[in-house]
């Protein structure tokens, strides 16, 4: 049996077929996230039916030159008219997405029932491509046998990786401000009609390796995963290549498990892996975020148990501060009970009996809130026309979101506040 690199020769053009179109619609999927043309690679996919049947209709075969050239043409005018429909018209761009390519794919539709039946267009393929029967058509390239499809691929993802590397300035720019990259004297209409051309070249070459609907998966999937897990431009084109390439060999490896497509396999864990970056990204996954909030609310909700602690050795009270009433005032609750846990854990807060009391190291942090709290209560008074029983609200809120800037910007501008016994606080 032939093998490459160790690997059996059929399973490594697999994955490595499927490496290639998940990279390369990964590297041009980043830009059109950030663009937010997630659809156009949809939209591509539909709309090169009619250049299919045309191209059948003109040459009277499959060949595969033919046909790709004219579903590349097909999707190279999906995106003209897209843009120029949404330029000219005042059309929004996902409207006008919308009205061309189910178009051009109705056309298609048409062209193939009325004009070219007997053509056998296999569902299957147009679904999720032939990819493993694809790894068996081969060609000679010095001295390897290498899948047709492979060949075709590896010079999009060619052409990818060099226009990303030559126009990255140009297309970072465009791709978060196209007015700003304009008066910097960059055409923006030609960095968009390049990339939505290998968008275009990239959704005919990969037609025949994942089909024209899952192409969309191996598009967008990829980058919108690296999307929710980083905020810088170099590191999200990393990630979505890397997603990538993980895709391609979970997908085949599962596929072989249970006996399923390897594309259509690829674009569930591609929609899978978007799914654990949407539960578990570290800053915008909705667990992280919950989890932010659930720390959030038990850092307020402490910080107001101390402050009132604070305010209660500082009255003077003959009467000691009873955990029961410091939860209650605290608004009660489990979180007020966890926050009240985890500052006696910290040792700010002791407790005795029923009655709790301030540290050393409590009143010292007390101390520095109640101060932040002064502070904004003697700015809103100077500031802002508030009665004295309408500054505690507020000022209870901002207390929790001043730095040591912000802090400082504020104490330049009034005057020292005081607490009950006339001392700075």
């Amino acid at each position: 049996m032939d093998t490459v690199f160790g690997m059996d020769a059929i399973v490594f053009w697999i994955i490595a077929t499927m490496a290639m179109v998940n990279v390369t619609g990964a590297l041009l999927g980043t830009f059109l996230v950030l663009r937010r043309m997630s659809l156009l690679g949809d939209a591509i996919s539909h709309a090169v039916l009619p250049g299919l049947a045309l191209a059948f209709i003109l040459t009277n075969t499959r060949e595969p030159f033919p046909m790709l050239l004219g579903a590349l043409v097909a999707g190279l005018l999906t995106v003209l008219l897209t843009h120029l429909i949404h330029r000219y018209a005042n059309v929004p761009e996902d409207a006008a997405m919308g009205v061309v390519f189910t178009s051009l794919f109705a056309l298609g539709v048409v062209m193939i029932t009325r004009v070219a039946s007997h053509v056998d267009l296999d569902p299957g393929c147009v679904l999720y491509g032939v990819l493993e029967s694809a790894a068996l058509d081969t060609r000679n390239i010095a001295g390897m046998e290498v899948p047709r499809v492979a060949v075709t691929l590896s010079a999009v993802f060619l052409a990818t990786v060099v226009f990303v590397v030559l126009f990255w300035k140009e297309l970072k720019i465009v791709s978060f401000d196209p007015q700003l990259a304009t008066t910097l004297g960059i055409n923006a209409d030609r960095v968009h009609y390049l990339l939505m051309g290998l968008v275009a070249a990239f959704t005919v070459a990969a037609f025949e390796a994942v089909g024209s609907i899952l192409v969309v998966a191996m598009l967008i999937a990829p980058a919108a995963t690296a999307f929710l897990l980083t905020d810088r431009l170099h590191w999200m084109t990393l990630i979505a290549a890397a997603t990538g390439i993980l895709i391609a060999i979970l997908g085949r490896n599962i596929a072989a498990v249970y006996d399923a497509p390897v594309a259509g396999m690829a674009s569930v864990v591609a929609g899978g892996l978007f799914m654990l970056a949407v539960l578990f990204a570290p800053r915008y996954g909705i667990v992280a975020r919950r989890l932010a909030q659930v720390r959030l609310g038990l850092r307020i909700s402490g910080e107001d148990l101390l402050g009132l602690a604070y305010r209660w050795q500082e009255s003077g009270a003959r009467a000691s501060l009873t955990a029961s009433g410091a939860l209650e005032a605290a608004g009660g609750g489990v979180v007020s009970r966890v926050a009240l846990w985890l500052l006696r854990r910290a040792g700010l807060l002791v407790k005795s009996g029923d009655s709790v009391r301030l540290t050393a190291s409590g009143e010292e942090r007390a101390s520095r809130l109640v101060h932040r709290h002064r502070l904004w209560e003697a700015y809103l008074a100077k500031h802002l026309p508030l009665p004295d029983d309408h500054l505690h609200s507020p000022a209870d809120r901002m207390e929790h979101f001043m730095d040591s800037d912000l802090q400082r910007q504020v104490e330049e501008q009034v005057p020292e506040p005081h607490g009950p016994s006339g001392a700075p606080r």
